[in-house]
């Protein structure tokens, strides 16, 4: 796309194993422009940012998040692993809280965005001090986890539940990234990683109404 550097784009489609083209693919594609890395397709487009974050934990407002409650810790250097990470959204909680993130997220195309939205938060005066408190690793984190030498304080899941059957319901990133990856189907494993990991807490997060 306009503005775009070559190297980049050239590295990107490396690593994912994907042709580097100048027009849009007939389903998915990866756009890499002066803006960053957008995901496009279906007449949809997402592109990760941070700055929609700012006023959740920003001005003191961290404390009302459910999550900076389970959190709450009196340990100076606190640490966590995000072992779904998606988008990073619970991830910079944690990271608001306090807490050194280790991001695990499997799928390498949202790596790649995930990656992208990172590198323009650090430029943030805000958002950039979170970002240096998280950490990402494209991999499966239930084959990872276990093996982990570090001690964690807090181990954090939240696999992707099928989205409700109404599509209006459904925002354009979800429908977007469930092209990209199906719901979780392993969430015993996911859960005997971590406990594996030998947390000191382990936090599950549901649907409202979810078992």
């Amino acid at each position: 796309g306009e503005g775009a550097l070559e190297n980049q784009a050239e590295e990107i489609a490396q690593n994912l194993g994907l042709p580097l083209v100048t027009e849009p693919g007939s389903e998915l594609t990866l756009l890499i422009d002066k803006e960053g890395v957008t995901l496009m397709g279906y007449g949809l487009s997402f592109r990760g940012d941070f700055e929609n974050m700012l006023r959740r934990v920003t001005n003191g407002r961290i404390q009302h998040e459910m999550i900076a409650r389970l959190v709450k810790t009196k340990d100076e250097n606190p640490s966590a692993i995000d072992a779904t990470a998606g988008m990073g959204e619970d991830s910079i909680l944690l990271a608001a809280c306090g807490y050194k993130v280790t991001m695990f997220e499997q799928n390498p195309v949202i790596a790649e965005l995930l990656k992208d939205a990172m590198r323009r938060a650090k430029e943030h005066p805000l958002l950039g001090p979170l970002m240096e408190r998280m950490t990402l690793i494209q991999g499966n984190s239930i084959e990872i986890m276990p093996s982990m030498e570090s001690e964690n304080d807090i181990i954090f899941l939240d696999p992707m539940f099928p989205a409700r059957q109404k599509s209006g319901l459904i925002n354009k990133k979800l429908q977007l990234i469930q092209k990209l990856e199906q719901p979780c189907f392993q969430e015993q494993e996911l859960l005997e990683a971590a406990i594996m990991a030998k947390p000191k807490k382990i936090i599950i997060k549901r649907p409202l109404k979810g078992a």
